[in-house]
C-alpha cells in the first residue's frame, strides 16, 4: 500500500502566492522523483484549540495561514530514495530557491497507509 508524508507549516499570510509558486516548483520535483501526488492546501477554516490545534502546533503567529499538505508516494523505499535525490538536488537549495517560511515550526512524518477508500 502506499506511503504519505504529511506536513503542516505557518506561512506568513502575506507570502501566499510565493508560497504556492514555491510549492510548484517542488511538486515537480517531487513527482520526478517518484512520488504519485502531491497536495498543498491553504488554511481557511482552522480553528484554535484549547488544548490541540494545527494553530498551537505550528507556534501560529499573527499574519501567518497554516498550511497542510501531503505527498503520496507509492512505498517507503521510493520514498526515501525519492527525498535523498530532492535533499540533493540544487533547485530546491535554500539559497536558490528559500523558503518563504518558518522551516523550524514545519511539523513533518511519513505514514505507512492501511485504509484507503
Amino acid at each position: 500500500m502506499s506511503y504519505v508524508d504529511g506536513f503542516v507549516i505557518a506561512v506568513p499570510t502575506a507570502n501566499r502566492e510565493k508560497f504556492r509558486k514555491h510549492a510548484e516548483m517542488a511538486a515537480a520535483i517531487f513527482i520526478e522523483n517518484g512520488a504519485l501526488s502531491l497536495a498543498e492546501c491553504w488554511g481557511d477554516d482552522v480553528p484554535d484549540g484549547k488544548v490541540t490545534s494545527f494553530p498551537m502546533a505550528v507556534k501560529l503567529k499573527e499574519n501567518e495561514t497554516v498550511v497542510f499538505s501531503w505527498i503520496v508516494w507509492p512505498d517507503k523505499p521510493t520514498r526515501d530514495a525519492g527525498m535523498a535525490k530532492l535533499m540533493s538536488d540544487p533547485r530546491v537549495q535554500p539559497d536558490v530557491n528559500p523558503m518563504p517560511f518558518d522551516g523550524q515550526r514545519m511539523i513533518f512524518g511519513g505514514f505507512e497507509m492501511i485504509v484507503k477508500a
